[in-house]
């Protein structure tokens, strides 16, 4: 059994293991609350794949920074609008350098 609550079009927007105030009892192999948890599964694992992207980006721009600084491609090769990218995220990261206590990431200039 599980615990629920409903809007007022019927939909559930809180599912709990534990009874709460104005809560209904449901089967916890009740299609909805099923759909509920599948739901939020997703949502967690979306989330995940987000954090990820944004720790990838810093790899991918330290690998370019290897690249450059090895000589296996010169930092002109790479599409302007790329540079760009590069060169913005750069700066805002050197910029909150006096954050690094706060920030895990190096406070040094890509080029």
């Amino acid at each position: 059994m599980v615990y629920v609550q409903r809007n007022a079009n019927g939909r559930l927007v809180r599912v709990q293991r534990e009874p709460f105030e104005g809560a209904q009892g449901l089967a916890a192999d009740d299609p909805e609350v099923l759909a509920w948890f599948n739901d939020a599964a997703l949502d967690a694992r979306l989330q995940s794949l987000q954090r990820s992207d944004l720790e990838l980006v810093r790899v991918l721009e330290d690998l370019v920074t290897v690249l450059v600084d090895r000589g296996v491609i010169r930092y002109t090769d790479l599409p302007e609008v790329a540079r760009r990218k590069l060169e913005a995220r750069a700066s805002t990261r050197a910029s909150l350098g006096g954050l690094s206590s706060l920030v895990d990431e190096d406070d040094e200039r890509l080029f």
